[in-house]
C-alpha cells in the first residue's frame, strides 16, 4: 500500500470534515419542523388539543372534523363572497359541535362515509371560493 505525505492526509482529512459538517447543517435547514407557520392567514386558531393528542387508532375522528372544518368554511366563503381570515379560518367550534352532535358515537365505517360526505361538499365549493380567495389575496 502506497503511504500518502503527511501534509496531503491532513488537508484530506479537513476537507472531508468539513464537507461533513456542511452536508450536516444542509440537513439541518431542511429538516421539517413541528411548528406550522403559513403565509396566508397566519393567526388561524389551532386544532382542539384533543383532536392534536387523539390516539392512532382513532384519527378517523380527528379527519372528520378537519373535513368539517374545511366543507364549512369553503361554503361559507361562497355564501357570504367574503375571503377575510375569520371567514376562512374561523374557530374549531362549529365543527366540533357537528361532530359531537352527529357523530362522535358511529362506528368507524361511518365517519368514513361521513368524511367523503363532506370531502365531496368542500370540492364542489371550493372553485368558486377559490376564486373569492385569490381575488382577496387570501388564497
Amino acid at each position: 500500500m502506497r503511504q500518502v505525505p503527511r501534509p496531503l492526509a491532513l488537508t484530506a482529512l479537513a476537507l472531508s470534515l468539513s464537507l461533513t459538517a456542511a452536508h450536516a447543517g444542509a440537513e439541518r435547514n431542511v429538516a421539517p419542523s413541528l411548528e406550522r407557520s403559513f403565509d396566508i392567514c397566519p393567526d388561524r386558531p389551532a386544532e382542539p388539543v384533543w383532536m392534536q393528542e387523539i390516539p392512532v387508532r382513532q384519527v378517523y375522528h380527528r379527519v372528520l372534523v378537519q373535513d368539517i372544518y374545511r366543507a364549512q368554511n369553503l361554503e361559507r366563503i361562497v355564501e357570504t363572497g367574503s375571503c377575510d381570515c375569520a371567514t376562512r379560518f374561523p374557530s374549531w367550534e362549529a365543527a366540533e359541535g357537528v361532530f359531537q352532535e352527529r357523530y362522535a358515537s358511529d362506528e368507524r365505517w361511518e365517519m368514513l362515509q361521513a368524511s367523503e360526505g363532506y370531502n365531496r361538499r368542500a370540492n364542489s365549493a371550493r372553485p368558486e371560493a377559490q376564486a373569492i380567495c385569490e381575488a382577496a389575496g387570501n388564497w
